[in-house]
């Protein structure tokens, strides 16, 4: 979709829910990106659980790009919603006007 190309409005209701699911996805990659840190820490101490901890510290990545994804989808819908919300009142309004020039 990409960035719109007109101004977009959101509702008081639409900026807390993305906010939310922003706070949401932060809080998700944090994790993922501990798990890295961890990882590496306990290589570090413990070099015989490198196998195990480059399974786990390979994963993350994948499981970072599909929370980015997630969320840049509902965000591109939230905005597809709203923009075609405000394409159908100019058009109701659009209507209305044609009414009224017809009535007078």
């Amino acid at each position: 979709m990409g960035m719109p190309q007109t101004p977009v409005t959101l509702t008081p209701e639409q900026v807390s829910e993305l906010n939310e699911k922003l706070a949401t996805t932060r809080h998700d990659i944090n994790n993922n990106l501990s798990l890295i840190v961890a990882a590496v820490e306990l290589i570090r101490r413990k070099p015989e659980l490198t196998p195990r901890m480059v399974e786990s510290i390979s994963q993350q990545p994948d499981k970072i790009i599909a929370q980015m994804r997630a969320f840049s989808a509902e965000f591109e819908q939230m905005l597809e919603a709203r923009k075609q919300k405000s394409q159908a009142t100019r058009d109701s309004d659009l209507s209305a006007a044609d009414l009224k020039a017809l009535v007078t």
